[in-house]
């Protein structure tokens, strides 16, 4: 069985990076979800379900996320699952399997509200909202008599991811409605905040400067990659909720989405919302972020061969920047990358930690500043290449079992400089080989 982007390495991350699952599932995910389609194929419908929840249950540090609990009451199997702001709860029988997830409360739910919950039960597949006599409420029922780990795998993560992001649209769009069954959202360190806002400061003059350098004509591409590249890291690296997330989300879909608008148009709006953020004093800034469990990633998995293609395109660019002599936005695209892949696609896991790890050389200060050790000092221009090395086979060794043609790359990287290193970064991905033998 293969989830691929569904499950990650043992690489250990301290903080949360981006919007997919930074834990580790256990080390028998495979063996307990093949337990699963075997006692499913038995119709031992509750254990089946319990090997099930067992494959995506997460782990930090070899300790368990608790993101899924299960708990037997007779003939019943009874769950929890959380994913952001969502709580799932519910339970299975050998007939059918029952989950939900709250809203809001149904009085005094706004006419607009309600409009825009009619609205997604056109949009979902699976799950749908109802209200009883109190709250608002995403469920799911589906009956067990041809069930299998894959077809529930689905409709589980459907109610996951939507119960979560239309809670902070909620918030977001409808401030003065309470989201219900919050309780289990902690919140972050105050003096890791702190850092995350004086970076953010930091980068949007950095941001301010670089533009300022770009030479006054034909400029305009330069300036969204800087724009863009922005946003993403902001997204990826400060990892907001809420108000934040749902304007950067949307200002990003806008760009890319919207033909109609000329490029200069759609940067002046980037550069307004950035605006925005730098006006931002602190206590507001930091009632966009919590800490939580997540279980389901947000992206579905995309082929290397699409992850290949963006990056050949991308690197012809930096090629037409250089013989241009337009140096001073290589730099920004080389960091663009990568980001934008971690933004943009659903990687398979290993694809996922490499590319943290270049963004991690490409912001060493802000990594040192959550004491993360060193890998690349800018003062000196030098990298800690021994780690570096050991870092990607370590990222790489786990999987060699199954892709026998994939090798760790860290000694044939250029260690010149750090556009030659992301340069060389970027080709050793091209060359992963992840056919099965």
């Amino acid at each position: 069985m293969s989830w691929l982007n569904f499950f990650e390495t043992k690489t250990e991350l301290k903080h949360q990076f981006g919007r997919g699952i930074n834990a580790n599932l256990s080390k028998d995910e495979e063996e307990l979800f093949n337990k699963a389609n075997e006692a499913f194929e038995n119709k031992q419908i509750l254990n089946a379900y319990e090997y099930f929840f067992k494959s995506l249950e997460n782990f930090s540090n070899n300790i368990s996320n608790q993101n899924i609990t299960t708990s037997r009451d007779g003939n019943k199997l009874n769950f929890e699952i959380f994913q952001g702001t969502a709580k799932i709860t519910g339970y299975i029988t050998e007939e059918y399997i029952y989950a939900e997830s709250l809203l809001t409360k149904k009085v005094p739910a706004k006419v607009a509200l309600k409009r825009y919950i009619l609205e997604r039960n056109y949009q979902l597949t699976y799950a749908y909202y109802f209200s009883d006599d109190k709250y608002i409420k995403l469920k799911l029922f589906h009956d067990n008599i041809t069930m299998t780990p894959q077809k529930i795998f689905y409709p589980l993560r459907e109610l996951a991811l939507n119960a979560d992001f239309d809670k902070e649209y909620t918030k977001y769009e409808f401030s003065d409605v309470a989201i219900e069954d919050i309780k289990h959202l902690k919140p972050i360190d105050p003096d890791e905040l702190k850092i995350k806002y004086d970076f953010l400061h930091n980068w949007i003059d950095e941001l301010t400067n670089k533009i300022a350098s770009f030479p006054s004509n034909d400029n305009t591409g330069m300036q969204s990659f800087t724009l863009l590249y922005l946003f993403f890291k902001i997204d990826y690296l400060i990892v907001p909720r809420y108000e934040i997330y749902q304007n950067i989300s949307k200002k990003i879909q806008e760009y890319f989405g919207d033909d109609t608008s000329a490029i200069e148009a759609k940067n002046e709006e980037l550069k307004e919302y950035i605006l925005e953020l730098k006006d931002m004093n602190f206590e507001l800034f930091s009632t966009n972020f919590y800490d939580a469990k997540y279980t389901f990633n947000p992206s579905e998995k995309t082929s290397h061969e699409e992850i290949e293609i963006f990056i050949t395109e991308s690197l012809a660019k930096i090629r037409w920047y250089k013989n241009n002599r337009y140096n001073q936005i290589i730099p920004i695209i080389y960091k663009y990358i990568g980001l934008y892949l971690l933004y943009n696609y659903g990687l398979h896991p290993v694809i996922k930690r490499l590319l943290h790890t270049l963004v991690e050389i490409q912001n060493q200060d802000f990594f040192s500043a959550l004491n993360y050790s060193s890998l690349y000092d800018s003062e000196n221009e030098s990298f800690s290449k021994r780690t570096i090395i050991s870092k990607i086979e370590d990222i790489i060794s786990p999987f060699q079992d199954r892709f026998k043609l994939l090798k760790p790359f860290g000694d044939k990287l250029n260690y010149t400089s750090l556009n030659e290193f992301s340069n060389s970064f970027y080709l050793q991905l091209n060359n992963l080989n992840f056919e099965e033998i």
